[in-house]
């Protein structure tokens, strides 16, 4: 009776050991705050470079604005290998999260609405060595009625400016390069960016 019960515990221990010593890197997160010393998440996965941050309206990264000042969002993907990488993959514009702003469980929605892609069939290219491969950049606030970029379709939501208080961003995604239809030269984990920010 005692070897089967030690030799039960050791096969529990075992399970438990393995089940806890496996990889957890299937989700990738990174946050930044106003008490942060870095106003910018900047992380490379994969050989592509992601930039999220908030810019004032001097165009500068921040996480503290004073009340009635406009603020964009802008992301950024850096192709850091030496090879163009094809990029189709535009379907983080369809998530409600991407580029909202919530506070307190509350959302405040997003600065656009997003009305579809150009059809069109032309390579699309994350290119290498370029500074910016990619470089979205969305007012909160934006008086354009209507606007097109990398190949996405947009209509303001006229956002008013936000009052005094603590906000913030996130969203997540899995991220694929290649062509349509083929297996992706690239898939990263699902990747999650959050910034905390503050209206003074």
């Amino acid at each position: 009776m005692k070897p089967n019960f030690i030799i039960i515990c050791a096969l529990l221990f075992l399970i438990i050991g393995t089940n806890s010593s496996c990889p957890k890197d299937d989700v990738l997160f990174w946050e930044i705050s106003p008490e942060s010393d870095n106003r910018v998440i900047q992380t490379e996965v994969d050989g592509i470079e992601f930039k999220f941050c908030l810019l004032n309206e001097q165009g500068e990264p921040a996480t503290v604005f004073n009340e009635g000042e406009n603020f964009s969002f802008r992301f950024t993907m850096i192709n850091k290998g030496t090879e163009p990488l094809p990029f189709y993959d535009y379907g983080y514009y369809k998530l409600d999260d991407f580029l909202s702003v919530k506070s307190n469980k509350k959302s405040f929605g997003r600065p656009f609405i997003f009305n579809g892609y150009n059809p069109t069939k032309e390579l699309r290219w994350l290119r290498a060595g370029k500074e910016y491969s990619y470089n979205f950049i969305v007012p909160w606030h934006d008086e354009r009625d209507e606007w097109q970029l990398y190949w996405g379709f947009f209509e303001s939501n006229n956002r008013e400016f936000l009052s005094k208080g603590e906000y913030n961003t996130q969203f997540s995604y899995k991220f694929k390069f290649g062509s349509p239809n083929d297996e992706p030269i690239v898939k990263t984990s699902l990747l999650t960016f959050k910034i905390n920010f503050e209206i003074k």
